[in-house]
């Protein structure tokens, strides 16, 4: 089985259990989706390869429902350094980073309670309507 071509500093197996991990799989479903020859044991030593064969890789890039070029191409090291040359210094974030709420509580509060108030007069001027409705029938029998 052909191997695939990757940056020496890769170590495709630990990449594999990575993603295997973050996305909550265990070595034995991985084990069970790949066939039955397949077992807890061989994933394990899969992880541990440091390159692993093509059409293994892709089955289980497909498995995952990852590209299998996301395991292969994987570098700790850089992620690292891409992480590390974005983070803030010494809080320097500007001030707009922070949320800023413009809504008040108590004009809030009051907001609600007009609201209520306004629906407590519709809801009279509605049961008035009806006692009329109700004596006019009343009065009409």
């Amino acid at each position: 089985m052909p191997h695939t071509i990757s940056n020496p500093k890769i170590h495709e197996g630990r990449n594999l259990k990575r993603f295997r991990e973050i996305l909550g799989i265990k070595q034995d479903f991985l084990a069970f989706e790949l066939g039955g020859d397949w077992n807890q044991q061989k994933i394990s030593l899969l992880e541990q390869r440091e390159r692993i064969d093509a059409d293994i890789l892709e089955q289980v890039s497909a498995i995952l429902k990852i590209p299998a070029e996301a395991i292969r191409n994987f570098n700790e090291e850089q992620a690292i350094n891409i992480i590390s040359n974005n983070t803030f210094d010494n809080c320097a974030q500007p001030a707009s980073v922070f949320y800023n709420s413009t809504i008040h509580p108590v004009e809030k509060i009051i907001q609600l309670h007009e609201e209520k108030i306004a629906l407590y007069e519709r809801m009279l001027k509605e049961k008035d309507e009806m006692m009329e409705r109700l004596e006019r029938l009343m009065t009409s029998r």
